[in-house]
């Protein structure tokens, strides 16, 4: 494991002389154009024709994916506590991992199927809608305060990210969550 943290050291040069400036820029505009992008595909985007019977298994798959992020989320915070750094990161790369293979097989339903319409009626109605806004709302705010929380991580500038930690953990936990809870409303 230390290989893969310790990987190619002319990267790591290169990226530690970057400054928090300019990373702080590129973490907003990035996740600007992530949110931009998801508006499109989904509200904007022509909606196919028909929707497609490709791919019908993904949503559970998105929903087992943020699952599994969660775990590792839980599991990374039980490591910090434990004072075992090593451990504490090969989780949370492994929910960052896991939550972008989400994020990949989210984009490949949504092109296909187009936006999910929820049918249910009575008390589930607002249950799944909170859920849902509260869950995109987030999603916002998480996407730049999770890659700041790891840019801080490799600058190895731990103060700082256990700070922004203690914001970062709860959003995303909730973000995983409320994203496997927003599947198991729409069964």
């Amino acid at each position: 494991m230390k290989k893969i943290l310790n990987s190619d050291y002319t990267t790591q040069m290169t990226l530690k002389t970057v400054s928090n400036k300019k990373a702080f820029v590129f973490i907003g505009l990035l996740s600007l154009a992530a949110f931009i992008f998801l508006v499109w595909l989904i509200y904007i985007k022509e909606k196919p024709a028909q929707y497609s019977e490709q791919f019908t298994y993904l949503p559970l798959v998105n929903s087992c994916l943020n699952a599994i992020s969660a775990s590792c989320l839980c599991f990374g915070l039980f490591f910090i506590k434990k004072g075992d750094k090593t451990k504490h990161a090969v989780s949370m790369i492994s929910a960052f991992v896991v939550s972008s293979l989400f994020l990949i097989t989210y984009i490949v339903y949504h092109s296909v199927h187009g936006d999910t319409h929820f049918l249910k009626q009575g008390l589930i109605r607002p249950i799944y809608f909170f859920t849902l806004i509260s869950h995109i709302s987030l999603t916002l705010v998480g996407l730049p305060f999770i890659l700041t929380t790891f840019w801080l991580a490799f600058k190895q500038n731990f103060n700082t990210h256990k700070k922004l930690a203690r914001y970062t953990f709860p959003i995303w936990l909730y973000i995983s969550v409320t994203g496997v809870l927003i599947y198991l409303l729409q069964l």
